[in-house]
């Protein structure tokens, strides 16, 4: 089957399909601009200028090293999802090299990234169930459907399998967007050293219909 590959940024296309590792540079800009505005974003890189590169050095390195090679990750013209289902949970999770990339875009904000991360899997379900990692969508493509039409792909994945799917949110103003998708917020988190409040949400597994 041949890939249809993104040109462009402007490419409107929303529908999902499965996102490859050349598609990397693509793929990590856009999170980058998706998540400027995040909360925890902005706390692991707090200095306007170099949050930029920061960001697509960052998701690019969870999709080449992490996500694109354990999870799956779908994207549009303009969005992408990493979701990992619960038979990849334990491959998924960075190895020694991934960490040390990570910590050398993080700066002397990687301690806090790591607290971050175990605290966030200190609360974690432990039951099989599908984690949405990332979701976003490029601004200059906002109302044109990409991260809903990411999210229905990945959920009636997990509704075919019978699984519940988690995930985190840093950022009050998407718990909407999840909640109509039937997420419901389990857990409020504050992160340590300071950092924002993380929203763990979950979504029980529906006929496939429903999704």
């Amino acid at each position: 089957m041949t890939r249809m590959p993104i040109t462009n940024r402007n490419n409107t296309t929303n529908t999902p399909m499965t996102a490859a590792i050349d598609d990397a540079p693509l793929i990590s800009r856009v999170l980058a601009d998706a998540f400027d505005d995040d909360p925890m974003m902005r706390w692991f890189f707090p200095d306007d200028a170099a949050r930029p590169a920061g960001l697509v050095r960052y998701f690019s390195t969870l999709f080449t090293r992490q996500y694109g090679r354990h999870g799956v990750c779908e994207r549009t013209g303009a969005a992408a999802a990493f979701w990992v289902p619960p038979e990849a949970m334990a491959k998924a999770v960075p190895d020694t090299e991934t960490i040390e990339e990570l910590q050398d875009i993080l700066g002397d904000r990687a301690a806090l990234f790591r607290e971050a991360v175990e605290a966030a899997a200190e609360h974690a379900p432990q039951e099989p169930q599908w984690h949405l990692a990332v979701l976003g969508a490029d601004p200059a493509a906002q109302g044109q459907g990409h991260g809903a039409a990411l999210l229905r792909s990945g959920l009636a994945k997990a509704d075919a399998a019978g699984m519940p799917v988690a995930l985190e949110s840093s950022k009050r103003t998407n718990l909407p967007f999840y909640e109509h998708f039937g997420f419901t917020v389990q857990q409020e988190l504050q992160l340590p050293g300071g950092g924002p409040t993380l929203w763990a949400m979950r979504r029980e597994s529906r006929p496939s219909d429903d999704a």
